[in-house]
Parts: C-alpha cells; sequence; structure tokens
C-alpha cells in the first residue's frame, strides 16, 4: 500500500460516522484517492451555496460571539485539526477529504454585507475564522478574506484575524486602515519552531520562521499582533513554550494565547495514527499524558476543560505559559476593540440593497 501521500496530514479517509455505508479503501492509492502518479491528491474545489456566513459561537470558551467562515475543509492539513469532524457533516470524511475536498463561500462578503446591514444587528468583534483557517493557500487566488475584509472596513465592525498562514501580509493595506481606528488584530498560531516538526504535521502551513517574520512585519507596520501556542500536545513540543513566547514577543507581539490539543471524533484515530507513525519511541509517552489532561480519555468536551486540560499537566503547563508571557512583556495592558465606530453605509438599506433615494 502506498504510504506518505505528499503534503498531506492524513493518510487515509476514515469511515463517515453518520453514513451506514462505508467503502474500504483499495491497495491501490492511487486508483482510490485519484492519485497524479506522483504520490499526490489533487484538491478539489465546490461551491458552497449557504445563505448566511456570519455563525453564532454557543461555546462560553470562545470570547468572540460570532465567527466567519469563508471555507469549509483546510487544505492546510494539520492532522490534529480539531474542525477535522465538520466535514462529515456535508457527507464528507475528516480525513483525506477535510483537506482534499475544499467548500468554498465564493459569495461571502456579499453575505456579509447584508447580515451587518440588519436593524438586528449588535457591533462586536467577529473571529475569523473560527473553524478553517481563512488564508488557507487558495485564498491567494480567490481573494475571498481580502473582500470580507473589505467589509469589516466599510461597516467598521471590529475582526480578529487568526492563521498560521503568512499570506495575511498581502492585505497589509486594508489592515492598516482597520488598526487606524482599533479594529483589528492578528493572531498568528505557531505549533513549533522545528521546520521537520512543522511540516509532518502542518504540511501546506506556512513555515514557522515565516510565522515570526509575519508577527515582525504586522507589528512594524502598526498592527496589533498575537501569538497563539497551539495546539500545546504534551510530551512533543510543550518543551518549546518559553522559545515560541521569546521569539514571538522579540518579534513585536503584544498578546499572546494557548490551547490545548483536541481531538474531538475522529480526530482521535486519526492523531494516534499519526504519532505512531511518526514517533513510534514517543507514542505510548505522549498519549498517555494526553489522556492525563482529559480524565483518562483522549479527548474531554466538558466547557470549561476542554481547551486547556486539568490536572498536574494542565497546572504545570498554565505556569510555564503564564510566567513567560510575564518574562516577556506579552498580555499587558490588554483592551477591546472599538464596537462604537460601527456604522451602516449610506448607500445601504436595511437589507443590503442600494438606496436609490440616497
Amino acid at each position: 500500500m502506498q504510504k506518505n501521500i505528499k503534503g498531506r496530514g492524513s493518510q487515509i479517509n476514515l469511515p463517515n460516522r453518520f453514513e451506514k455505508v462505508y467503502t474500504e479503501p483499495s491497495e491501490d492509492y492511487e486508483e482510490h484517492f485519484e492519485c497524479d502518479g506522483k504520490n499526490k491528491i489533487e484538491t478539489v474545489f465546490f461551491k458552497d451555496n449557504s445563505k448566511s456566513v456570519l455563525v453564532k459561537n454557543e461555546s462560553p470558551d470562545i470570547g468572540a460571539g460570532y465567527s466567519i467562515n469563508p471555507y469549509r475543509g483546510c487544505e492546510h492539513g494539520c492532522v490534529y485539526c480539531y474542525a477535522r469532524p465538520t466535514h462529515e457533516y456535508l457527507g464528507f470524511s475528516s480525513g483525506l477529504d477535510f483537506e482534499t475536498k475544499i467548500m468554498v463561500k465564493h459569495d461571502a462578503h456579499t453575505l456579509l454585507e447584508k447580515e451587518f446591514s440588519k436593524k438586528n444587528w449588535i457591533p462586536q468583534t467577529v473571529l475569523f475564522s473560527g473553524n478553517t483557517d481563512c488564508y488557507q493557500p487558495v485564498e491567494r487566488k480567490l481573494e475571498i478574506t481580502r473582500k470580507c475584509l473589505g467589509v469589516f472596513l466599510k461597516f467598521r465592525n471590529p475582526v480578529v484575524i487568526i492563521t498560521k498562514n503568512a499570506l495575511v501580509q498581502r492585505d497589509i493595506d486594508i489592515l492598516k486602515e482597520l488598526s487606524e481606528q482599533d479594529l483589528v488584530r492578528v493572531v498568528i498560531s505557531i505549533t513549533t519552531l522545528k521546520k521537520e516538526l512543522q511540516r509532518k504535521m502542518e504540511p501546506r502551513t506556512s513555515s514557522p520562521s515565516m510565522r515570526l517574520k509575519t508577527i515582525d512585519f504586522l507589528s512594524s507596520n502598526g498592527i496589533t499582533a498575537a501569538v497563539n501556542v497551539a495546539p500545546v500536545i504534551p510530551g512533543l513540543n510543550d518543551e518549546e513554550i518559553p522559545e515560541i513566547l521569546r521569539s514571538a514577543s522579540e518579534n513585536g507581539a503584544k498578546y499572546a494565547g494557548r490551547v490545548m490539543l483536541r481531538l474531538p471524533h475522529s480526530v482521535k484515530e486519526l492523531f494516534s495514527s499519526w504519532i505512531r507513525r511518526e514517533f513510534p519511541g514517543r507514542a505510548d509517552k505522549i498519549l498517555n499524558r494526553i489522556k492525563e489532561l482529559h480524565g483518562g480519555k483522549l479527548y474531554d468536551s466538558n466547557f470549561g476543560t476542554r481547551l486547556t486540560g486539568e490536572g498536574v499537566w494542565a497546572d504545570t503547563i498554565k505556569k510555564i505559559f503564564e510566567s513567560n508571557c510575564r518574562k516577556y512583556g506579552l498580555n499587558k495592558n490588554k483592551t477591546p476593540l472599538a464596537v462604537n465606530l460601527f456604522r451602516v453605509p449610506d448607500s445601504l438599506t436595511d437589507n443590503g440593497q442600494l438606496n436609490i433615494f440616497g
């Protein structure tokens, strides 16, 4: 059986938990997954016909009340991604399908404009994105995220961007205008500073050095930048927390956050398979430490602890993180983004249509 499909975090498609029928892969990966003959699987893009683009977050663990995702599925291919099981709602698998079959909301900016124009919209910070990366590779061509940022600027609604891709630098012109009105923060996620580990875990993301350069580029242009140490994987990258925070701070980051590894549903199987394949000598230790964080299970979905874990290891990681934040001057004087500047442009009515009467 062919192994190590180039540029992909997962190597197989797992059964969809909502489907009654599952077809086992053939012994020939090229035949089953339509490889191009060079250990690659091409990405296929589908039009997403969603009628709305803002999603209300019901979780008390997440600060932002709403999030926006222009893409469903993510070509970055992070093997640990907690969003993988959401692809099963579309009839796909959380494995290779998640990173090779991408749903695209071509009209996201138009839908966003309509939602901001409604009388019941309460100005508030929106998370961009809450599920999949808004700067994944196809964004370079489609520019949907850029168009949406233009809408945020047009309505003066605050936005927090979180990404692992240096492509965010492309939109510096819009980001600077947003920043001048205290309407934007950009969070760069850094899982590891080791390029070899990054390429195994997050095959199509920007390199660690490029992410640090992106923080520097943003901060040098007056954009408030933050680093997100995520996910923290005990026994694999937790020892890097101090160095990640130091490097991010030296490159201009003002804030920092952390998120413990989350393995909902089939992600448990994908991650376990990956860690045993890539780090066979350390796999049991890593998996056992993850279980210690979640009451003996690989994942616990309880609000309040699912993002931080609990127990000795969780407390130790928290202390290491907080002490290094203090050491490197991170998370000082945190202030919310401006919500009092919001406006519906005069050219629009409350339903987003042109106002021909001025």
